[in-house]
């Protein structure tokens, strides 16, 4: 497989998914609605006829034919309506099919055979388009008009169209014209026909020519325009029929001129050439202003990027050249670091992407999963315009999608549950996502029956996961223990959960991506899973401190501020832990050599510095050494081998290689706030 047929079929699957989600939205309102509405149906119709043609243009037999057969149902559909009471079944029957088309998608990513056997697909929709119909053959006959190339009324114009000498798969060109005069609303004919389907029909085109019928003056120009933009096109001829059925005939090449075969000038065809010109005048300033770009691309950018901070601060940081002591070095320097500041904005916001893709595709799941559990259950979303980084996305898409099915499977009560707890008989599920500065929050919440601590702690005592007495636990500490590898308060095992993969994988998962996992619970009430995720996986600006011989790296966007402070200062509680007062607020004072074990002679608070952070609603205040400056660093994760020991929870989330060589730790303020 050459790389030209790849970037094809990268862009055939792209575009092919994204229709297929427009689509899942589409009928999901339709659904809401009870009705398919004009628009619903237009659309359906465009988006089902964009994947035939691209489909039959990459010769995927399965996916051409079904979406060909739900274009000619959704053709009938526009042309002569459908009885509301058949909503529902109709709404059922095309998520089958595009769940179908999805199927075959995934099976040309793994590189498996496509569908053969059709028959029965096809027999469905024909079924249904006699269900709907008046008469038993009136679908029928509808959908053998839509495919015709002779009509009643009587042709006026034809375009006769030649392509480039030995192209190859002519008959594929000409349905890619065909679809372009499709998708601009002409009413036109074409032969030979099914040129999508028959290859042979290659044959007669270079033989013949592909002929292009139309009824009226008006369709004309807009023809002649779409076949005078078609890539590979040799030449094409206008033929105006009058009455005595006499021909007026106009050849023109594929640059535009003219060759008139009578002595009178055609209008149509001048008209044509004008707009031409016109179109080719605007085109120069009107060039299409968003292209597609390969993920890959953009993380060698991204790594690129990362390597010339790491090399900005190193020549920053030569002790040789500091030695010279240039205004001209530094100015150089300084000026180099704004330029690296601006590169790494702009590489980081090309990898932004809303997260209202993946809260789109949860509608469909708790639509499917409401109908297959009897529940009625709302999903309301809020904070989908919220980016974020495109791998975090991908990585977080799985978690969301489990929390979801989580809870519709166990989470919300059945109807009659609900009522005799004076309950809404409707389930509600809220899915948002803030931007709270530093880091995206995710939030998956519902009003269901919550986790019940007291079983949680059986659940516990059985697998002898309990390390002290029950009642010494706190409600935090026993949520815990449900994301923990095969720990499951499930009884029965059903398609959806209970078979002891559950939080664990959407605690590594978020992890993967340098988030945590939060979960609060209220039971009879409802329960919280809050997702607390970096906005960018990379390149972060960082204050360096110094405690005893280790070096961290503090996040800036997580500083309030730093200062000198006296013993006279601190405020001692009954614990013996240590706070000050800030503009008439206590925080508690962590001291960062005790809380990581690390000796140093700074232990007087007189000596040090204290820098005031905050993540969250959480705050206090770090007392290390000193402060050696701001860094913009690149984040690395940690290895692997070191996964077990659960540093996340103690308040590291990565380390970064400086300039000199040395490795910093990065500290992960959110989580060492919750871990005091």
């Amino acid at each position: 497989m050459d790389n030209s047929f790849d970037s094809v079929l990268d862009m055939y699957l792209f575009e092919a998914r994204q229709l297929l989600e427009q689509l899942d939205d589409i009928l999901l309102r339709a659904e809401s609605d009870q009705a398919f509405d004009k628009e619903c149906v237009d659309e359906i119709f465009r988006i089902m006829h964009t994947i035939k043609g691209s489909s039959a243009m990459m010769q995927f037999n399965s996916i051409m034919t079904i979406s060909h057969k739900i274009e000619d149902l959704f053709f009938y559909i526009r042309e002569n309506g459908a009885d509301k009471k058949y909503n529902e079944e109709l709404v059922n029957l095309v998520f089958k099919f595009t769940d179908f088309i999805k199927g075959e998608i995934s099976k040309i990513e793994t590189g498996e055979p496509l569908e053969e056997n059709l028959e029965q697909f096809e027999e469905e929709i024909y079924a249904f388009l006699q269900l709907i119909s008046t008469g038993s053959s009136a679908a029928e006959e509808a959908v053998l008009t839509k495919d015709s190339t002779v009509k009643e009324v009587q042709e006026k114009y034809a375009v006769k169209v030649i392509f480039d000498d030995d192209i190859g798969m002519e008959n594929l060109r000409a349905f890619m014209i065909v679809n372009q005069l499709k998708e601009s609303g002409i009413d036109f004919s074409y032969k030979p026909q099914n040129v999508e389907t028959i290859s042979e029909t290659s044959q007669d085109i270079v033989k013949d020519g592909f002929f292009i019928y139309l009824y009226d003056k008006e369709s004309l120009e807009p023809a002649v325009g779409v076949v005078r933009e078609a890539l590979n096109v040799k030449n094409y001829t206008v033929l105006e029929y009058d009455s005595e059925n006499k021909n007026e005939e106009t050849k023109t090449d594929a640059a535009g001129e003219a060759e008139i075969k009578n002595d009178k000038p055609n209008p149509v065809q001048t008209a044509k050439i004008e707009k031409t010109e016109k179109a080719e005048s605007s085109a120069k300033h009107g060039k299409q202003n968003l292209i597609t770009v390969n993920l890959s691309k953009l993380d060698k950018l991204v790594n690129i990027v990362g390597e010339l901070v790491i090399a900005e601060s190193m020549v920053a940081a030569d002790n040789e050249i500091k030695k010279l002591n240039l205004d001209s070095f530094t100015k150089s320097t300084r000026q180099m670091r704004k330029l690296t500041d601006e590169l790494q904005d702009i590489v980081m916001s090309l990898r932004m992407v809303p997260v209202s893709g993946i809260f789109q595709k949860m509608k469909r799941i708790v639509r499917d999963m409401g109908k297959e559990l009897n529940k009625d259950v709302e999903l309301i979303l809020s904070g989908e315009e919220t980016e974020i980084d495109k791998t975090i996305v991908d990585g977080i898409s799985d978690p969301i999608m489990h929390l979801v099915r989580n809870a519709m499977d166990h989470g919300i009560e059945s109807e009659n549950d609900r009522i005799n707890k004076g309950k809404n008989k409707k389930g509600t599920i809220r899915l948002s996502a803030s931007n709270t500065g530093g880091e995206i929050h995710i939030t998956v919440e519902d009003d269901g029956r919550g986790f019940e601590l007291k079983k949680i702690l059986e659940k516990a005592k059985t697998k002898d996961l309990l390390t002290k007495a029950e009642s010494e636990y706190t409600p935090k500490e026993i949520f815990q223990f449900l994301m923990l590898p095969g720990f499951s308060t499930n009884d029965t095992v059903t398609e959806y959960s209970g078979r002891g993969v559950g939080m664990d994988v959407v605690k590594s998962n978020v992890e993967k991506v340098g988030g945590t996992v939060v979960l609060d619970s209220k039971e009879g009430i409802g329960t919280v899973v809050t997702f607390k995720i970096p906005l960018t996986l990379t390149i972060v600006s960082g204050m360096q401190v110094v405690v005893g011989d280790s070096e961290f790296i503090i996040p800036i966007k997580n500083i309030q501020q730093s200062f000198k402070t006296t013993e006279e200062e601190i405020i001692h509680n009954t614990d013996g832990g240590e706070m000050i007062l800030i503009r008439d607020k206590c925080y508690p004072v962590v001291r960062l050599n005790e809380y990581f074990s690390i000796s140093t002679e700074i232990t007087n608070i007189d000596d040090g510095i204290l820098i005031l952070v905050e993540s969250g609603d959480g705050s206090l205040c770090l007392f290390v050494d000193k402060i050696v400056g701001e860094q913009q660093v690149v984040v690395k994760p940690l290895p692997p081998i070191l996964t077990k020991y659960s540093l996340k929870e103690s308040g590291i989330s990565g380390c970064s290689i400086l300039g000199d060589g040395s490795i910093n730790l990065i500290l992960d303020i959110g989580n060492l706030i919750e871990s005091m």
